[in-house]
C-alpha cells in the first residue's frame, strides 16, 4: 500500500493529484519553488472531460460559483467576424458530454484546488526547489513511497528522465491578458469561447469570473524569438500592432488592455518514458500540449485522477505506475497531435497556401450543430472517473 507521496509543482496538475491521492488515504507533500502561490492573470477552459474529474473530487459547487459558462464554442474570421463554426455549449455540454463547460480565471481555480488540498490534509511547502531524483525519489526532501514530477513543460525532472529529448521552441509566442468587462462597450465581446482566426496568428476571447473579466490569448508566429524566459511582461503597443486592422471587437479589446504577459510556446516529442522507479511525470512535464485545443490543463487533471486511482487499486507501485503510463500515453499523444494540427487551421497555413484550412472551416460552417459537435466526442465524452482498471 502506498502511504506517502511527494509532488513537485503546485500548479493545476500537482494540486489535483494531491487531492486525489489524499482522498485515497495517502499522505501528500507538495513542493513548490515559488515563494507564494500566484498565477499570472489569465483564464483557462475547463471542458467536460476535466469537469468530470473535478466534480468527482468534490469541487463542482465551488467551481460553479467562480466560473463562467459560455454559450458556444465559435471560430470566426479575425478580420470580418464571420463565423465559420459554432458549437452550442451552455445547457448542452452537460447533456451531450456529461458535464458542463466552464471558463475560469487560473488564480480562482488554483485557490479552489489549494483550499481542497489543505482540507484533505495535504502539506504544501513554498520556496522549495527540487531539481533531481534518484532511484528512491527526491533526494533533497524527506523520502516518500511515490514521487511525482508536475513541474511543467520546462520540467527538470523530465529532462533528467529523458535527457535526449529536450524542450523545443515552436516558433510561436502567446500574449495573455484580461480586461474588466466594465471597461468595454456593452456586448462588445460575445459570451462564447471564440477563436478569431487569421494568417499566421489568432486570438481567443472568453469571459471569466462570472463575466466580470474578458480573458484573451493571442498567438503569433515568431521564429526569431530570443527571450529565454518562459514568461515576460509584453509591450501592449507591439500586440496592438500585430492585430491592427482586425475586427473592431479585437482592436477595441486590446485598446482597453493595460497589461499583457508574453509566453514562448514550447513543445517536446513524445517522451520515451514517464516513469523511472518510484518517480512519475504528470501533465506538461510528461506531455506538453499546445493551447490550440484548450486541453493542456484537462490532460493534467485526467492524469492526476488516473494516477491516484492506479495507486489505490494496484497491488504494487511498479504495477500502478506501469498501468498509469499505459493508460495515459495514447490519449495525451492524440491530444498533442490535434493541438499541433489546429495551429494550421487557426493560422490559415498548410497545403496550397492555407486554402485547404480555409476550405475545412467553410465546410464546417455548413454542418448542423450535432455534426459540428461530433469531432469533440472522443475528447469531451471521455470520463477518467469511469476507467476500468
Amino acid at each position: 500500500m502506498i502511504r506517502t507521496a511527494n509532488i513537485v509543482g503546485a500548479g493545476i496538475g500537482g494540486l489535483t493529484a494531491a487531492i486525489a491521492l489524499a482522498q485515497r488515504g495517502v499522505h501528500v507533500r507538495v513542493f513548490e519553488q515559488a515563494p507564494e502561490l500566484l498565477e499570472v492573470g489569465a483564464g483557462i477552459q475547463l471542458s467536460p472531460n476535466a469537469m468530470k474529474v473535478l466534480i468527482a473530487l468534490g469541487l463542482g459547487e465551488a467551481l460553479h460559483e467562480v466560473a463562467f459558462e459560455p454559450n458556444s464554442a465559435v471560430i470566426k474570421n479575425g478580420h470580418s467576424g464571420k463565423a465559420y463554426v459554432s458549437v452550442p455549449l451552455k445547457g448542452i455540454a452537460s447533456r451531450v458530454f456529461g458535464a458542463p463547460y466552464y471558463h475560469i480565471h487560473r488564480a480562482d481555480l488554483q485557490a479552489v484546488l489549494q483550499n481542497k488540498a489543505l482540507e484533505a490534509g495535504v502539506e504544501i511547502a513554498l520556496n522549495a526547489r527540487v531539481e533531481s531524483y534518484d532511484e528512491a525519489g527526491f533526494s533533497c526532501v524527506e523520502r516518500a513511497d511515490l514521487s511525482v514530477g508536475a513541474d511543467g513543460v520546462g520540467s527538470v525532472l523530465s529532462a533528467q528522465m529523458n535527457p535526449d529529448q529536450p524542450v523545443q521552441f515552436t516558433g510561436q509566442i502567446a500574449w495573455r491578458g484580461a480586461v474588466p468587462t466594465a471597461h468595454l462597450p456593452t456586448g462588445l465581446v460575445p459570451p462564447d469561447a471564440t477563436v478569431w482566426s487569421g494568417s499566421g496568428k489568432h486570438i481567443v476571447t472568453y469571459y471569466v469570473r462570472g463575466g466580470d473579466l474578458v480573458n484573451f490569448v493571442a498567438v503569433e508566429e515568431k521564429s526569431n524569438w530570443a527571450d529565454t524566459s518562459w514568461t515576460s511582461q509584453g509591450d501592449l503597443s507591439d500586440l496592438q500592432n500585430v492585430f491592427d486592422g482586425w475586427h473592431s471587437t479585437i482592436t477595441m479589446l486590446l485598446a482597453a488592455s493595460t497589461q499583457v504577459n508574453i509566453w514562448a510556446l514550447y513543445d517536446k516529442p513524445e517522451l520515451k518514458k514517464w516513469v523511472d522507479g518510484s518517480v512519475a511525470l504528470l501533465g506538461d512535464a510528461g506531455h506538453p500540449t499546445l493551447p490550440f485545443m484548450a486541453q493542456g490543463a484537462a490532460m493534467a487533471i485526467e492524469d492526476a485522477y488516473i494516477l491516484a486511482q492506479c495507486v489505490a487499486v494496484k497491488s504494487t507501485l511498479n504495477e500502478a505506475l506501469r498501468t498509469y503510463e499505459i493508460l495515459r500515453k495514447p490519449r495525451t499523444k492524440m491530444l498533442q497531435s490535434k493541438a499541433r494540427k489546429n495551429a494550421d487551421l487557426f493560422h490559415s497555413r498548410g497545403s496550397f497556401g492555407g486554402l485547404l484550412s480555409k476550405a475545412k472551416l467553410n465546410v464546417a460552417r455548413c454542418l448542423p450543430s450535432k455534426l459540428a459537435m461530433f469531432p469533440f466526442n472522443d475528447i469531451y465524452k471521455y470520463d477518467a472517473t469511469k476507467i476500468d482498471f
